[in-house]
């Protein structure tokens, strides 16, 4: 619901709104204030004491946030449930970094990727380049996109429509992230994951629901969707309607056809999975959780 739709900002709406802001950042101060930050396992490790089920909330979180609940739910509106299989691919990439990566990990005795490398190849340009292009890749795509996201949905849940308030809502997201891991490290960012992966959890299945009831169950929306066209098109120089302004055949196909679909099944299967793994298994912001685990 936007200012477009008319509606009008209710208190509690900004009330549930701020409590969700205060709680997570008093869980992220309690971590900060708890925890051990006088060494570097204490610090980037949480002094390899942390509990399977928060690094378990760390990883889920760490993966699933504003882009996912905008922009994935937005894409499989768009065009099908074949956007799934980016989730459904990390179940099985996830058994090859248990399996295979994190032992590995273990016996180097590193705490970062940049480490294994330069204990793998030597030397330090390599470490210092993958180090480099981590943050440029973070910089660059993923934060960016969380952080509008992030924003987007405080703009709408305002009813603020503007670059002001867009500006103002990723400072806001900025400032908050930076208190509590600047100042408590891994300790801090798991705990305040796994309050988040629990709202996130409770909040969508909810959602789910809720949504399921509006459209009059799961049968209806199987059948209303190839019928759902929507009110505003956009068209390019050519006076051609945008490709996804009509549901496609196969939006109800989990593997897309190879020609003349968005998300073919060979790239599904193959070009995705030697993403999935750099992402899963070597990134250094997901993989020092798990080794934490098992530390």
């Amino acid at each position: 619901m936007g200012v477009e739709d008319g509606m009008q900002i209710k208190w509690p709406d900004i009330l549930v709104l701020v409590l969700y802001f205060v709680f997570v950042l008093a869980v992220g101060l309690i971590s900060s204030w708890k925890t051990k930050r006088g060494s570097v396992s204490g610090y980037f490790l949480a002094s390899r004491k942390m509990h399977w089920i928060p690094v378990g909330a760390l990883l889920f979180a760490s993966n699933i946030g504003s882009g996912h609940f905008i922009g994935l739910a937005g894409s499989g509106a768009a065009s099908g449930i074949g956007i799934g299989a980016f989730e459904l691919n990390a179940i099985f990439v996830l058994m090859l970094l248990g399996w295979i990566f994190v032992p590995v990990y273990m016996s180097s005795g590193i705490y970062t990727m940049p480490e294994y490398l330069r204990e793998r190849f030597g030397g330090q340009r390599i470490r210092v380049y993958l180090s480099c292009l981590a943050l440029i890749l973070s910089i660059f795509t993923k934060i960016p996109a969380d952080l509008y996201a992030g924003a987007l949905f405080i703009q709408q849940m305002l009813n603020k429509n503007s670059v002001e308030w867009m500006y103002l809502s990723i400072l806001i997201l900025l400032a908050i992230a930076s208190i509590f891991t600047i100042t408590g490290g891994l300790t801090a960012v798991i705990w305040t994951d796994f309050v988040q992966t629990i709202l996130m959890v409770v909040g969508a299945c909810i959602l789910m629901g809720m949504s399921i009831y509006e459209v009059g169950g799961y049968n209806r929306l199987v059948t209303d969707y190839f019928t759902a066209i929507p009110s505003k098109v956009t068209y390019d120089a050519n006076n051609q309607t945008c490709p996804n302004s009509q549901p496609p055949p196969y939006a109800l196909n989990l593997f897309r056809p190879l020609v003349g679909s968005d998300l073919p099944w060979p790239g599904i299967l193959f070009g995705l999975t030697i993403g999935s793994i750099w992402y899963w298994c070597t990134d250094q912001v997901l993989y020092k959780g798990v080794v934490d685990a098992f530390n």
